[in-house]
């Protein structure tokens, strides 16, 4: 058995960004940019006033000044002429400063009347003026290349003029559940079946992560079916397979890998749940083998699977973020293997507490679904006791 970092590595080491493709900038929230994005122009164009008031000469502006009030300039009409001596121009939020002024008197600082405006506040030069190009410069680099797009960094762009974006195309992941006991949920269940839970839950996992699931026939305990099944999935970026990689006499996945020339990367991994976990590769497509209990399946895509969707969206595959938290039960010394605990998370007050579950089985989705993180127990960790510290995964996505 290898480590779970191992594992990890091994996985992402030949993983390659998938293609490039433009999309509207409308579409492009969640997507991972394939170029950066180098401002077409600055922001803002010119400089413009940050408040209502007016435009004046910083030198006169003085307490008690009167000026002459010449004009005003809307946001979207500048003002055509130039503030002279004595002279002062209306101006709003977002209007450009005319030439010849260099600060602006805010109007709660200004009393007007019959085109003249009185300076109650004497006001420095440069004060609410937003410079030419103060948030980025034209040619200037945005938004650099690998970033997935939140709705700020849309935003961002469309300040920066794209109506189109260069992104990754969503990677496309080919999810294969295997077992003889399996049926569609909602079909009828065969003696001793069991709805398909992992193909609907890996399928929302991956279009959560910017991914495209492509969700096949679910098959028998048939290393022919395994085999047929890996030609049905070529032209996907990457096959998911669920279930009979174990060691019993009916965990056939590898013997039908094998029939399309699959290469063992690894097999079995150091870690509770998920030890079955396999990596290899069917000529080019790579081939990731979960475990099929589900819980086990949705530990190792946390794990796995996150990451390798990172990585062929071009994104930098970060390894899952790793917090502390308060353990609110005790828990024995752990084994060989490094552990993933499903637990209750509360807030005391100063921090979160983390209470595992009092089930830890792999085939139970309902704790899985209320927990709210897994505590990550090292290989060989002491016995811990309710107060320590220990290290948890949160489980807040919806």
């Amino acid at each position: 058995m290898i480590s779970v970092e191992a594992a990890r590595a091994r996985i992402l080491a030949g993983l390659v960004p998938v293609a490039a493709e433009s999309v509207a900038l409308s579409a492009a929230h969640g997507r991972v940019l394939a170029a950066p994005v180098l401002a077409r122009l600055s922001a803002p164009p010119a400089n413009v006033s940050a408040m209502d008031g007016y435009a004046v000469r910083a030198a006169e502006a003085r307490a008690g000044a009167d000026l002459r009030v010449t004009g005003e300039a809307p946001a979207g009409r500048p003002f055509t002429g130039v503030v002279g001596p004595g002279e002062a121009v209306r101006i709003f939020t977002g209007s450009v400063v005319p030439p010849g002024a260099d600060a602006v008197l805010i109007q709660e600082n200004a009393t007007a009347a019959g085109g003249r405006v009185r300076v109650n506040e004497a006001v420095a030069a440069g004060r609410y003026i937003r410079r030419a190009g103060q948030d980025f410069q034209a040619g200037e680099e945005v938004l650099a290349a690998g970033r997935r797009l939140s709705v700020r960094d849309i935003g961002l762009a469309a300040a920066a003029g794209y109506p189109w974006l260069s992104v990754r195309r969503r990677p496309r992941l080919a999810i294969l559940c295997t077992g003889d006991e399996i049926a569609l949920p909602g079909e009828p269940l065969p003696p001793g079946g069991i709805a398909n839970a992992n193909g609907a839950m890996l399928a929302a996992f991956i279009a959560a992560r910017g991914g495209e699931p492509l969700l096949l026939p679910a098959i028998p305990d048939e290393a022919a079916a395994v085999a047929q099944a890996v030609e049905a999935a070529r032209g996907a970026d990457m096959l998911v397979i669920t279930g009979g990689a174990s060691v019993g006499a009916h965990d056939v996945v590898q013997e039908g890998l094998g029939r399309r020339g699959f290469s063992l990367a690894f097999w079995k991994i150091a870690m509770r749940p998920g030890k079955p976990l396999i990596f290899g590769r069917a000529g080019e497509m790579p081939v990731l083998g979960l475990p099929g209990n589900p819980v086990s399946a949705y530990v190792c895509a946390r794990l796995f699977l996150e990451g390798a969707l990172a990585a062929l969206s071009g994104s930098p595959p970060a390894p899952p973020r790793v917090e502390t938290a308060i353990l609110g039960a005790a828990l024995k010394a752990n084994d060989e293997r490094e552990d993933y605990l499903r637990a209750g998370l509360a807030w005391d007050g100063q921090g979160w507490v983390a209470t595992p579950l009092p089930l830890q089985d792999s085939a139970m989705l309902r704790g899985l679904a209320g927990a709210g993180a897994l505590i990550r127990r090292a290989p060989r960790a002491a016995a811990a006791a309710p107060g320590d510290r220990v290290e948890i995964l949160r489980l807040d996505e919806r």
